[in-house]
């Protein structure tokens, strides 16, 4: 389809759908040593709506087996909605980024889950705003920010990036470009070491509260949005408690997983009588298109039962954020404690997640 062609049949386009369409690579652009932005359209040359900081769900070939489920923040606004971005760092160890870089090219398609997630200002509308984040941690700070910069240029946010050593800043000369355009946007860049060659003149050492007093004096009346490693993440919550700032104002991107409910709490969530008794029975699992019956104990998620069955269903976070374990409940009832990863259209459509999801008695699944 060409340009041209796009555009005059825009009216006759839809919005991508993650169970209907693939996502297609249109381009790789090396970032830095180990980061890499990937782009893609979709198969079906739909457009795409999210919310600008929402993440998706990649399934990537990595072997014949069995695919790697991978999540990743888009780092492209929805103000420009004919394609989507990941940008993505290779750890040491990483099997899945490691894969794209070594792998993923324009043309190559990948089945995508999303977009989903809370961590949004949409999400948590206010005056003004601070984005702290560290390394690949900026993704979703890029993605409200551009979308900002195309739909709301008076955006006020105080907008701080960290990073080891200079070369490590993602974004920085964007950035730098976003500010001119964007009287609000405060800039702030913190490295942690630097060599004497780089030339670089900013703030060096690890984010605390005198440096980010210098780069958000008034960061106490701000709306707060954290990303990047759990350590990074959990040093600016300790600072900001003990400066006292008001925490229902701090948000933060993490995927962790679902525990399990206690015994007690399951009996409680039953009631009392017979139905608490219920609460200490196995449940039978039918998963229809594997032909197979399973026990859940307990207390026990669809999830493990399947794996435990030998099941395969997809999974990603486990932690009921990302809708990769999205499966159709044919008969029974669940409880499902989610975080956002699944809307509630697809809830009423009978769709549950299946790494958070406990039965109430015997459940089917189309699994």
């Amino acid at each position: 389809m060409t340009v041209s062609s796009h555009f005059r049949h825009f009216d006759e386009l839809h919005p991508w759908h993650d169970r209907h369409n693939l996502l297609e690579c249109i381009a790789a652009t090396v970032e830095t040593a180990d980061v890499m932005t990937f782009t893609f359209s979709s198969d079906q040359k739909n457009w795409f709506r999210y919310l600008p900081g929402q993440f998706v769900t990649l399934e990537l070939p990595v072997s014949e087996d069995e695919p790697v489920m991978r999540t990743y923040t888009l780092s492209s606004t929805p103000s420009r909605p004919f394609s989507v971005a990941v940008t993505v760092k290779a750890q040491k160890n990483s099997i899945g980024t490691r894969w794209m870089f070594d792998h993923l090219r324009p043309g190559m398609k990948l089945k995508a889950f999303g977009p989903l997630g809370d961590f949004s200002f949409v999400r948590y509308p206010a005056e003004k705003y601070l984005f702290i984040s560290a390394g690949s941690g900026v993704t979703p700070m890029m993605s409200m920010t551009r979308w900002m910069a195309d739909c709301a240029p008076q955006s006020n946010v105080a907008f701080v990036s960290c990073a080891r050593k200079p070369e490590d800043l993602l974004f920085k000369p964007e950035l730098e470009c976003l500010a001119a355009q964007m009287p609000n946007l405060a800039l702030g860049f913190v490295v942690e070491g630097h060599n004497p060659r780089d030339g670089w003149h900013g703030l060096r050492g690890r984010i605390d509260a005198a440096r980010l007093s210098l780069l958000a004096p008034d960061f106490r009346e701000r709306t707060v949005f954290c990303c990047g490693p759990e350590p990074f993440m959990r040093g600016v919550k300790d600072m900001l408690k003990v400066c006292g700032f008001d925490m229902n104002r701090y948000h933060e991107e993490s995927f962790q997983p679902a525990n399990a409910p206690a015994p007690e709490e399951i009996a409680i969530r039953a009631g009392a009588g017979e139905q608490a008794a219920d609460a200490n029975a196995v449940s039978t699992i039918t998963f229809t298109m594997a032909g197979k019956d399973a026990q859940c104990p307990p207390g026990q998620t669809i999830l493990q039962t399947a794996r435990a069955a030998g099941v395969r269903i997809g999974a990603a976070c486990e932690g009921g954020l990302c809708g990769t374990c999205r499966v159709m409940k044919v008969s029974g009832e669940v409880e499902m404690r989610h975080n956002g990863g699944i809307l509630d259209d697809e809830i009423e459509e009978g769709y549950i997640l299946a790494c958070c999801s406990r039965p109430i008695g015997d459940v089917q699944i189309e699994a």
